[in-house]
């Protein structure tokens, strides 16, 4: 029985709006709220990017055959970045706006050559609240739709969920987000497993580490079965870092799967989980050395990748 392996990445790639046009009387002005974000750095951003996959190609030997996205401003970022030459031409992506209020979506980048899309929806969630001090007046508050897409490896069934929580900004109220969401996600996973034997992968930025309470009670189904696994648990143990608040080390960009990655005839089988700290990605020196090498600090254009670090999974491939 022969074998060779792929990659599942997750990245949230910081920001990646198209330019803001030139602001010209009477027109309305597309908006990244990013200080001089002009066509020359949104260019390079998009060759920073590819040379992480180049990186990972590099290293590992081949590109990853999906690739879950975070901080995607729209449709037409996505076309410029698969046409980038590492990608060469083989990549096509999934990606609906959500009503977030800064923009940002998630997307899911994929190798056609190996993947087919059966379908794709999101998860959308609106909350409501009341305003402080405004007795009787309700606001609403948005943020990112999980994208799902259902695909098909071979003869494999696979359902790949990416998310970007709610951020630890504000965490009085956006705690009790993340812990409804996560729990939507849950419930969705569960009648997942319950009705077929396709395989579950979550890719996001959680905004939580691995051993958060809330991330525990994803992985178990009411009756305490564990129905998840999160190899990221044990990189956190071990110090892997994916992004950093002050000189916190964080690993909120994680990768969990269902049982069937974990299965001796599976097709797919888990083998390894990454934080992709390759030295090109990090900040060389200065009080942010060894930390992601970002393209803003505040309104300070730095130039670099992203404020996070990339996460893997490796996965055998079994040839019977």
């Amino acid at each position: 029985m022969k074998s060779h392996k792929e990659l599942a990445v997750f990245y949230n790639v910081e920001n990646l709006f198209p330019p803001d046009e030139k602001f010209v009387k009477g027109e309305s002005k597309k908006f990244s709220g990013l200080k001089k974000w002009n066509e020359w750095r949104y260019k390079h951003k998009l060759q920073r990017l590819s040379h992480v996959f180049g990186l990972m190609k590099h290293e590992k030997g081949e590109l990853p055959f999906i690739i879950g996205l975070a901080e995607i401003a729209d449709n037409t970022v996505l076309e410029d970045l698969i046409q980038q030459p590492v990608f060469d031409g083989r990549y096509a992506y999934v990606h609906y706006d959500s009503l977030d209020e800064r923009g940002v979506d998630t997307a899911l980048l994929y190798d056609k050559t190996k993947i087919d899309i059966i379908d794709s929806d999101t998860i959308s969630f609106i909350f409501e609240f009341e305003e402080d001090g405004v007795d009787g007046v309700d606001g609403v508050d948005t943020t990112r739709d999980i994208l799902h897409c259902k695909v098909r490896y071979r003869e494999d069934i696979l359902n790949i969920f990416v998310l970007h929580l709610p951020s630890k900004r504000d965490d009085g109220i956006n705690q009790p987000k993340r812990d409804y969401i996560l729990n939507e996600v849950k419930e969705k996973t569960l009648a997942l497993l319950k009705d077929s034997r396709e395989a579950v992968m979550l890719l996001g930025d959680f905004n939580e580490n691995p051993y958060a309470e809330n991330m525990n009670f994803l992985l178990y189904n009411d009756g305490s079965e564990k129905i998840l696994e999160n190899p990221f648990s044990k990189l956190y143990h071990e110090r892997k870092f994916s992004t950093f608040y002050s000189k916190q080390g964080l690993l909120f960009d994680q990768i969990i799967l269902s049982g069937y990655f974990y299965g001796q005839n599976s097709l797919l089988k888990f083998e390894k989980a990454e934080v992709f700290a390759h030295n090109d990605l990090r900040t060389r020196d200065g009080k942010y050395q060894g930390k992601p090498f970002r393209t803003y600090a505040g309104t300070r254009y730095l130039g670099g990748y992203s404020d996070h670090f990339p996460v893997l999974v490796e996965l055998k491939v079994s040839n019977h």
